[in-house]
């Protein structure tokens, strides 16, 4: 397992994002909050989190929902996952929407979401005028059959 060392700014006054469990691969992230916010069904907000980082160059940072809160409260995130750029210096914040049938209360110091920090890979386009052949070919959605 690889580790590296990330700069953060912390203006929450909560405990920095943690790893759960020694193999959980994102950390939990609180909200930063001067009051409750109720989220109404259907309803998204933009919850702070008080929290700044500085990623090396060829990290960033994805924001993902929290399995509990989706199984239990049908919250998640708008545009999951969000990415947070290396060169990104702003504070954190996270989209959540309420997917559920009844308003929801977050919480200043609530667990909002995750933050995986991981590598990414830059792409050169090639323009070609034809791809290799493969066996699926340009099968889309279904493809492979109704089950």
């Amino acid at each position: 397992m690889n580790r590296i060392k990330v700069k953060i700014i912390d203006r929450s006054g909560h405990q920095l994002p943690t790893y759960e469990t020694p193999s959980s691969a994102g950390m939990d992230v609180r909200a930063h909050l001067d009051q409750p916010v109720t989220l109404q069904p259907l309803e998204r907000a933009l919850i702070p989190t008080g929290l700044r980082i500085q990623l090396p160059h060829g990290y960033e940072c994805q924001i993902r929902p929290r399995s509990g809160l989706a199984l239990k409260h049908g919250i998640s995130i708008v545009n999951t996952p969000g990415t947070v750029d290396s060169d990104y210096r702003g504070e954190i914040g996270v989209i959540l929407i309420n997917l559920s049938n009844e308003p929801f209360v977050v919480k200043d110091g609530e667990r909002i979401c995750q933050m995986v920090i991981t590598a990414y890979t830059r792409v050169e386009w090639e323009p070609v005028e034809e791809l290799d052949h493969t066996e699926r070919g340009d099968g889309a959605f279904g493809h492979t059959g109704v089950n």
